[in-house]
């Protein structure tokens, strides 16, 4: 069944390579109310959002974060994309934002029980945006693996990151500079229960 929602949602892939041209301010401005309009538990709204298009914070923050994940070392449990994180940073060069123009911090209340799942449907929702405008999106993990390194976190208290606050994820935005190929989706499991069972003893 072919729908421009459902289009849109088939559409999007994960972008890792950016134009470094800022996308205009109304695109921007698009995408936010789109994750703003998301859905929050209790309908609390509590999501904050850092827009960050300043090349030098950008920059700064990228050497913080370099020089965090360079200080870790990744044991055999590891998370696999922690693990590429800290091994790139101890490389050098290592961008997390992708050389992507705008990076979104999304973050949520500490305590709040459902800070993760509405953040996420925020992201979705931006990500969803950012393709229905030609624009690209990459879920970023980053901060969130940092969210309590000291120098990362004093930055971003500094930028306007509330105390109370942490960080849930971030989106790289702007204009793509790759097409990404399909993607054939052969995980994620669905089962349909259409009767009830009955249970074991």
């Amino acid at each position: 069944m072919s729908h421009p929602v459902l289009d849109v949602i088939h559409a999007r892939r994960s972008i890792r390579r950016y134009r470094p041209e800022l996308p205009p301010e109304t695109l921007l401005r698009t995408v936010l109310e789109a994750g703003r309009a998301a859905p929050s538990g209790g309908n609390s709204q509590s999501c904050h959002f850092l827009v960050i298009r300043s090349a030098a914070v950008l920059s700064r923050l990228r050497a913080l974060v370099e020089a965090c994940f360079a200080s870790m070392e990744a044991g055999p449990d590891t998370y696999r994309s922690l693990r590429s994180s800290i091994t790139l940073s101890k490389r050098g060069g290592y961008d997390f934002t992708l050389g992507a123009p705008v990076l979104v911090v999304a973050a949520n209340q500490r305590g709040y029980g459902n800070a993760l799942a509405d953040t996420a449907c925020a992201l979705e929702n931006m990500m969803l945006a950012a393709q229905a405008l030609g624009l690209g999106s990459c879920w970023i993990n980053q901060l969130h693996w940092l969210d309590d390194a000291p120098p990362v976190r004093a930055y971003l208290e500094a930028l306007g990151l509330d105390p109370g606050e942490t960080v849930c994820g971030g989106l790289a935005l702007g204009w793509p500079d790759q097409s990404p190929a399909p993607i054939e989706h052969t995980g994620n499991r669905v089962d349909w229960i259409d009767a009830d069972v009955e249970l074991p003893g």
